[in-house]
């Protein structure tokens, strides 16, 4: 039973921007921290942005700070991965995950989508 369903993934140029979905089924992700991870082919799944519950208090991977941005819609029950000048280096699959304990940009998460896939190229 799908429970995380991420969207919003597709081709882009280096430079361009992209918008993430993370849509809760059963799941409600406001009772959730929720992170977003990639993988690039080859690598290990990486943690990418996260934001808690309740707060909504934020961080980011150094290497997307100030060009990705996480954020919450309520009323949608989903959490967004706002992503701004992209790179061919961040190609890969995207996925996001919840948990009711802060694991911040850890692996520990409890839930997982499927992932969507974003390649990076010109």
């Amino acid at each position: 039973q799908l429970q995380l369903v991420e969207s919003g993934g597709g081709s882009v140029q280096p430079g361009e921007s992209l918008r993430l979905s993370c849509t809760g089924f059963v799941l409600i992700l406001d009772d959730y921290n929720i992170a977003w991870f990639r993988q690039a082919p080859g690598k290990e799944r990486e943690g990418v942005a996260r934001i808690t519950r309740g707060n909504g208090f934020t961080r980011y991977a150094d290497s997307v700070e100030g060009r990705f941005t996480i954020s919450r819609d309520s009323a949608k029950n989903a959490v967004y991965l706002e992503m701004n000048s992209l790179r061919p280096q961040e190609t890969g699959n995207y996925y996001c995950a919840g948990n009711m304990v802060d694991c911040e940009l850890g692996t520990e998460y409890d839930y997982w989508g499927q992932g969507t896939q974003v390649p990076v190229s010109s």
